[in-house]
C-alpha cells in the first residue's frame, strides 16, 4: 500500500509536467498584441510572395517562336500582322516590341527611347510589392525586439511593485516569457521574408535579362536592311 502511494506521488508531478508542455497557440497568446502584428506581416509576406511568383512565371513563359514570327512578318512587310501578334501575346516583351513597331519610320533613337520607356514601365509593374517584402524582412525582427523590450519592462515593473525582498521568480517569468516569444516570432517572420525577397529579386533579374534580349533582337531586325 505504501509503495502504491509513493508511486502515485511520483507520477503526479510527471503528469503535471506533461500537461504544461508548450504549444504554438499558447506561445502566440503569451506573446500579446505584438504577435497579432507579426502574424499579419507574415500573412502579407506570403501573399506578396505567391502573387509575385505567379506574375513572374507568367512574364517568363513566352512562345519560343515569338521573335521568329515577328522577324518573318517584318521581313515580309506585314507590320500589322506583327502588331496583332504582339497584342495577342500577353507578356512584357510583347508590349515592348509593339511600342517599337508603332515607331517604325522614325529615327532609330526614337524607337530605342520608346522601347526603353515601355521596358521601364513593365519593370516597375513587376517590382510592385517587393518594397513591402523588404520592409517586412527588416521590420519583423525589430517589432519582435519591441515585444522583447515591452516584456522586460513588464518584468521589471512587477519586480518594482513587489518591493523589498519579496521578489518571486514567478513575478518575472511572465514578462520574460513574453519577451522571448516575440523575439523568436519576429526573427521567424524576418527570415522568411528575407529569403522570399531575395528569391523574387533573382526571378525579377531573370525577367529583366529576357526583356533586354528581346529589345536587342528587335533592334537587330531593324538594322538588318541597313546592313
Amino acid at each position: 500500500m505504501l509503495l502504491q502511494t509513493e508511486t502515485a506521488a511520483l507520477a503526479e508531478p510527471v503528469a503535471q509536467d506533461a500537461a504544461k508542455e508548450l504549444s504554438l497557440i499558447d506561445m502566440c497568446i503569451s506573446g500579446g498584441p505584438i504577435m497579432i502584428v507579426l502574424g499579419a506581416l507574415l500573412v502579407l509576406a506570403i501573399y506578396i510572395f505567391v502573387e509575385r511568383l505567379i506574375v513572374f512565371n507568367k512574364a517568363s513563359h513566352e512562345d519560343s517562336n515569338f521573335m521568329n514570327r515577328i522577324k518573318d512578318y517584318m521581313h515580309e512587310g506585314k507590320i500589322d500582322a506583327a502588331v496583332a501578334l504582339c497584342r495577342n501575346t500577353d507578356s512584357p516583351s510583347s508590349r515592348m516590341i509593339e511600342k517599337g513597331l508603332s515607331r517604325l519610320g522614325r529615327p532609330m533613337s526614337d524607337v530605342l527611347v520608346a522601347i526603353e520607356n515601355v521596358g521601364n514601365i513593365e519593370i516597375a509593374k513587376l517590382e510592385k510589392g517587393l518594397s513591402f517584402m523588404a520592409t517586412i524582412a527588416g521590420g519583423g525582427p525589430m517589432i519582435g525586439f519591441l515585444g522583447t523590450v515591452i516584456g522586460m519592462v513588464q518584468a521589471f515593473f512587477n519586480m518594482e511593485q513587489a518591493g523589498g525582498n519579496t521578489i518571486n521568480l514567478s513575478m518575472l517569468s511572465g514578462g520574460i516569457y513574453t519577451a522571448m516569444v516575440t523575439t523568436v516570432a519576429g526573427l521567424i517572420v524576418g527570415v522568411i521574408a528575407f529569403f522570399a525577397y531575395n528569391y523574387l529579386v533573382t526571378r525579377l533579374d531573370s525577367v529583366m535579362r529576357r526583356l533586354e534580349m528581346r529589345s536587342m533582337d528587335f533592334l537587330d531586325v531593324l538594322n538588318e536592311p541597313a546592313n
